[in-house]
């Protein structure tokens, strides 16, 4: 190459390489200046779509594409102006295309010590804007008629879903919320969004307790399909404590899986589509157990529908429990105050608004289950008795019931567990039930769970009496007040337990029982008195497996039953220092110093008729030793069913004494030393006593017992049996 021609290559390129660093300058000039530009573009956008001041401190590139903003906030205009974020350092990828084009598109965020910060008063609060639309809505709402749970719900999801950024990269990111009645940090030391996979670790601290968190799963911005697992770190489980602080409930889980499989909002009524599985659940709280509820697997695939005072599980739904599967449909309504009007039930005058306008409806249905996985798959802590439990066959259970607060009379409920034909236990559990047809000692408990005293249940006993032995007055009045289908029923009397259960939501509280003979026969034999759900519901199922099964017989039963119910106050000493009134025999002696066999009619109806509260037997006398007018009603009604039932003859009913001698130390322990008042009328007889309330009247003013023999059913026998009311 000529000297000539060099020098024109060389100038060529100087040239060209001159002229690709003025462009260089210029596009770096350029791009700077459209950087700045797309900050305000999105500046403007941000405090456009909500009352909020953006503050973006400065920014610059820190390799082609990539770059860096510093100082960050976001300060509210409304409510409570706090600042709710601030981030020191944000880098993010920006789209040299985009930004160009005058349209920025940024990706790959990382944030690095950001904190963001939601505060709340008594008034006011730093992030309600949020989830408050601003402009118009397209359907406007009429509040008045209440909360509507799909706009809500709806709001939240699609203000989440639309701020998941698609790239991101949390470093050093601090969550707090601050109320008067909570405060709650979640630190983030990493927490990555990578084409949707989400992977990170939180330190969350709520009311004082930490727990350490893995997050993974698959998100993405505006995306309906969501999947996320919440598990523990380390050996600690995660705890709700929230949950403990609101309802007084210790719940813990070892690993949560979310899905969210879509929504559908139409009409202002939202429906969700989704499902949640947790393994090593656990639940504590003195009203379900006295232990530690625990599910090992168990989940939910749910079809939820939510909308003005409506909340539903739809048609679809399925719950898993260990190994059995269940299909619930629930529905939730609220009448509004304008919908309940100036109408107010009586019985329901106590409770709030709210729950006055309360209208449920459930049904449940489960697969049928082979009956050992049945029993291997019920939760731990409430059914202990049938731990390890096996047996041939299936079972299968089913519940409904509804409820309307503004009529609670009309409350309907069915609940049942259905076995298959060739159904055997092959093995039982804990705890043997075939105990109730041998010997066995039985230890007698209050309440507090004293021990009061442990006896045979047996011939080894010199007080104990067979079946045969006993009364038939006595045998009869107890069948009749207490449970008059015993011989024919498998344990329950629906009933019963439906009457009770109304006047329990009447008066808010545990007011009576709806137990038969042989509920109370296997919660004293085997359960503790403790009034809670799984003490109920293990004696519901234990009941069943004795009765369905044919275990023991129904003189057996009754016989075990007779010889340890509670007969009289717990105070009283015997000669050898034993405490209380246990068993007929004892019962016979302390009232009447006779034995069992000779107990006449009138002396058996004041035995029937202080089943329910045992330690208040004085309360059926008044201070003269006579009979109350209530105690001589329940008498009447009584002996008139026995007698219409072929127990006893009519004549014996008619010509029945209404009033009872005892004879037996009970009439010194009750000293009855008043002189009668001869001026005095005793009241006759009354029919103004309703026998559905027969019961609450016997005993009038004593606390709930804490014998043995509490949530019996007296005044359900005579309306169940078809007697005539007085």
């Amino acid at each position: 190459m000529n000297p000539t021609t060099k020098k024109v290559l060389y100038w060529s390129l100087g040239t060209i390489g001159a002229l690709l660093l003025v462009g260089l300058a210029v596009f770096l000039l350029k791009r700077e200046q459209l950087l700045q530009y797309a900050l305000r573009q999105t500046k403007t956008k941000v405090e456009r779509k909500y009352p909020v001041t953006l503050t973006l401190g400065p920014a610059r590139f820190t390799d082609l594409n990539t770059v860096q903003i510093t100082n960050v906030s976001l300060v509210p205009r409304t409510g409570l102006q706090d600042t709710l974020l601030t981030a020191r350092r944000i880098n993010a990828s920006i789209s040299l295309r985009s930004l160009f084009a005058r349209r920025p598109v940024f990706s790959n965020l990382q944030i690095e010590q950001a904190r963001l910060v939601a505060r709340k008063t008594a008034t006011a609060d730093n992030y309600g804007f949020l989830i408050k639309r601003t402009g118009k809505t397209a359907v406007p709402r009429d509040t008045t008629k209440g909360t509507n749970y799909g706009v809500l719900l709806n709001q939240v999801l699609e203000t989440a879903l639309e701020n998941i950024p698609g790239e991101a990269d949390f470093r050093n990111f601090l969550v707090a919320y601050e109320s008067p009645r909570h405060r709650a940090t979640i630190t983030m030391p990493e927490l990555t969004i990578e084409d949707g996979d989400l992977a990170g670790k939180l330190t969350v601290v709520l009311d004082s307790v930490t727990n350490r968190i893995g997050l993974r799963g698959h998100v993405e911005q505006g995306d309906e399909n969501m999947d996320v697992q919440v598990f523990s770190q380390g050996r600690q489980p995660v705890v709700l404590p929230y949950v403990q602080r609101r309802f007084g409930a210790n719940v813990q889980f070892d690993t949560l899986h979310l899905q969210l499989a879509g929504k559908d909002f139409d009409d202002e009524r939202l429906t969700v589509r989704g499902a949640a599985l947790a393994s090593n659940f656990r639940l504590n709280h003195p009203k379900i157990s006295d232990e530690d509820v625990v599910v090992r697997r168990g989940g939910i695939d749910f079809v939820a529908t939510l909308g003005q005072n409506y909340l539903a599980l739809e048609k679809g739904t399925k719950v898993t429990l260990n190994k059995i599967v269940a299909f619930p449909q629930i529905s939730v309504r609220m009448r509004t105050p304008a919908e309940l009007g100036r109408r107010i039930a009586a019985e329901t005058r106590h409770y709030s608004p709210r729950l006055r306008g309360l209208l449920v409806s459930l049904n449940v249905e489960t697969d049928e289950v082979p009956a050992t996985d049945f029993f291997a798959s019920l939760p731990q802590g409430i059914f202990g008795a049938v731990e390890g439990m096996q047996g041939t066959g299936t079972l299968q259970y089913h519940l409904s019931a509804a409820l309307d607060m503004q009529q609670v009379d009309s409350l309907k409920f069915d609940s049942g567990l259905r076995a298959s034909r060739d159904f055997k236990i092959t093995r039982f559990g804990r705890v043997d039930l075939r105990k109730l047809n041998t010997e066995f000692a039985y230890t007698a408990y209050n309440d507090r769970g004293d021990s009061l005293k442990t006896f045979a249940v047996g011939p080894s006993n010199p007080d104990f009496v067979p079946f045969n032995q006993v009364s038939n007055y006595l045998k009869y009045a107890i069948i009749t007040a207490e449970d008059p289908r015993f011989f024919t029923h498998k344990g329950f009397m629906e009933k019963a337990f439906v009457k009770s259960a109304i006047q329990n939501i009447k008066e808010k509280r545990f007011a009576r029982g709806g137990s038969t003979l042989s509920m109370q026969l296997v919660k004293n034999v085997f359960l503790t008195r403790k009034k809670t759900v799984a003490r109920k519901a293990e004696e519901a199922l234990m009941v069943w497996l004795i009765e369905n099964t044919r275990l023991v017989s129904k003189e057996r039963m009754m016989e075990v039953y007779l010889n340890i119910i509670e007969w009289g106050p717990s105070r009283y000493r015997w000669p050898n220092g034993e405490r209380g009134v246990y068993g007929v025999t004892e019962a016979a002696r302390f009232y009447y110093d006779k034995e069992p066999a000779q107990l006449t009619l009138q002396e058996s109806l004041y035995l029937a008729s202080i089943i329910p509260k045992p330690k208040y037997a004085r309360e059926s006398f008044n201070q003269y030793g006579d009979l109350k007018a209530s105690s001589r009603y329940f008498f009447r009604l009584i002996a008139d069913i026995m007698a219409r039932r072929g127990y006893i003859p009519e004549a014996e009913a008619d010509g029945l004494s209404r009033s009872v001698n005892l004879a037996g130390p009970a009439r010194r322990f009750m000293n009855f030393s008043a002189r009668p008042d001869t001026t005095r009328v005793v009241a006759a007889d009354s029919s103004q006593f309703d026998p559905i309330n027969l019961i609450d009247l016997l005993n009038t003013g004593g606390l709930p017992d804490e014998g043995a023999n509490t949530n019996a059913p007296a005044t359900e026998g005579a309306d169940d049996n078809g007697g005539k009311k007085p």
